[in-house]
């Protein structure tokens, strides 16, 4: 069983910053792409950013140049900086991943989502 378990959210003023952090546990074989979500109340869930196995990185244009994902491949983590925040990045964030297991099965896990508020 695979479990992805977010932390770092919380509360920040606007121009702030955060660090999310998603830590992969359980019967992995491999990652492959890990990737950040986020869906605001009311609206549909949207890709932040993702990167692949090989330190790729694709953003959405909404955070390009103030927010960055990385990954720690030892740690099964990923991890997203984010900077200069503004009011509309107020959402559930939600990590995802794409895990092989180890007789070459490859499925996306979520993991619970955790809150951040961007607000004076």
């Amino acid at each position: 069983q695979v479990q992805l378990v977010e932390s770092g959210g919380g509360l920040v003023q606007p121009g702030g910053s955060l660090r999310l952090s998603c830590a992969a546990s359980g019967t992995i074989f491999s990652i492959k792409a890990m990737s950040w979500y986020r869906q605001a109340p009311g609206k549909q869930r949207d890709l932040v950013a993702t990167i692949t196995s090989g330190g790729n990185t694709n953003y959405a244009d909404s955070v390009k140049g103030r927010f960055t994902i990385s990954r720690d491949n030892a740690r099964n983590t990923v991890y997203l900086q984010m900077s200069s925040l503004k009011p509309d990045d107020t959402a559930l964030y939600y990590c995802n991943a794409d895990i092989e297991d180890s007789i070459g099965r490859l499925r996306g896990y979520w993991g619970q989502g955790t809150q951040v508020t961007v607000s004076s």
